[in-house]
């Protein structure tokens, strides 16, 4: 691995980041449109298409079955072509006599309609299960004893810890009357405070003192102390136990993930932390500058996030198509064509705006901000 990172660093940092970019969505959008492909063959409907990427394809092949694989141009997504997944309505008699009775997608059931687009999803969850349990079980789990879960291992200069008082080897024990008893619940509830006091409760020495610290904007807006947890010791898993624990891992991030949105959506955290695809590519190319553990460490986080946000009920999601496939359970029969295009208009809207907000937050707020700011003083 060291090696890996000394021949990578050689290389300039606009292709390192590119590269790292390409290389961390092409697996995330290769696997859950994997589980697409292999639900769907599994559930007998038969895929016209299997492409990562959009628009003009820069390669494609026909396997036996009939299905064409691509790769594209533009890296930021890809799909899986049911066959038959329009309505009858919606296609001409002409498409209607190509569908292969017995292996379109619409004639299936809600079940098995069900399980073809909910496999995507899992199919990340799994990836984030596989990535963490692969670390734990040839690096090693992280692990910290009990007692010093809260300890500061070190200070940055000049930071607002440093100027409140903090010291090396202090422990946490509340924030704002708040017990903590993990560092995950320190830099929680630390982020959405920038600019604001916190008061700490903290043990030195057997004796308990309360500071107050300003916690001052980071990368994303996000506030920050300038404090690092004490050192853990790395505890290398067998297959078994390391699958254990990489499903624990992703079962927390999965529950952090949730617990950030929710925070975000009620205004107890920022909105600038809300990122897109130049906040993740300029991740990327930090994380793999780290080293190869940092680049998978990162790629299995944003697996979970990647899952997690198909899963949301929003229509053009997977989440979204599941709902109607509810709805359709619960009825006995389909929504009305007028619902579903409302639904869907609704949806496209939505993420179009979203995408447009989080690329905003990537430019003002993250290194292309910097580098502008920079050019006008």
């Amino acid at each position: 691995m060291e090696l890996f990172t000394s021949l990578w660093n050689l290389l300039p940092v606009l292709p390192r980041t590119l590269i790292a970019f390409g290389a961390v969505l092409g697996v995330l959008v290769f696997i859950h449109e994997l589980g697409h492909y292999l639900a769907a063959r599994w559930r007998g409907v038969h895929v016209d298409a299997f492409s990562i990427g959009f628009g003009k394809p820069l390669w494609q092949a026909t396997d036996r079955r009939g299905t064409e694989w691509r790769i594209a141009w533009i890296p930021l997504g890809g799909y899986v072509k049911l066959h038959g997944q329009e309505t009858p309505a919606d296609v001409t008699p002409e498409q209607r006599a190509t569908w292969r009775p017995g292996q379109t997608f619409h004639e299936k059931s809600v079940g098995s309609r069900a399980i073809v687009v909910v496999a995507g999803p899992v199919a990340n969850f799994l990836l984030a299960i596989l990535l963490f349990a692969g670390l734990f079980a040839t690096l090693g789990r992280p692990v910290v004893d009990p007692q010093a879960q809260t300890v500061i291992g070190r200070i940055t200069p000049d930071s607002p810890a440093e100027r409140a008082g903090f010291h090396a080897g202090d422990r946490i024990l509340a924030l704002d009357d708040t017990a903590v008893t993990r560092f995950e619940e320190i830099q929680r509830h630390v982020q959405p405070r920038a600019g604001q006091p916190v008061e700490v409760r903290l043990s030195r020495d057997g004796t308990e003192l309360t500071l107050r610290a300003v916690p001052e904007p980071g990368p994303g807006g996000n506030g920050v102390l300038g404090i690092q947890g004490g050192g853990a010791r790395l505890e290398r898993l067998g297959p078994v136990e390391a699958l254990v624990a990489g499903t624990e891992q992703t079962a927390a991030v999965t529950w952090q993930t949730l617990v950030g949105v929710g925070e975000i959506i009620t205004g107890q955290r920022s909105a600038r932390e809300l990122g897109g695809p130049i906040r993740i590519a300029e991740v990327s190319g930090e994380a793999a500058s780290l080293g190869l553990a940092p680049l998978v460490n990162l790629m299995a986080l944003l697996s979970v996030s990647l899952g997690l946000l198909n899963l949301f009920p929003i229509p053009m999601l997977d989440g979204g198509h599941l709902v109607f496939y509810a709805a359709e359970a619960i009825r006995g029969r389909p929504l009305p064509p007028k619902a579903q295009e409302y639904g869907f208009r609704a949806g496209f809207a939505l993420i179009v705006t979203l995408f447009l907000f989080a690329s905003w937050n990537d430019i003002v707020h993250g290194a292309i901000g910097k580098w502008v700011a920079g050019l006008v003083g």
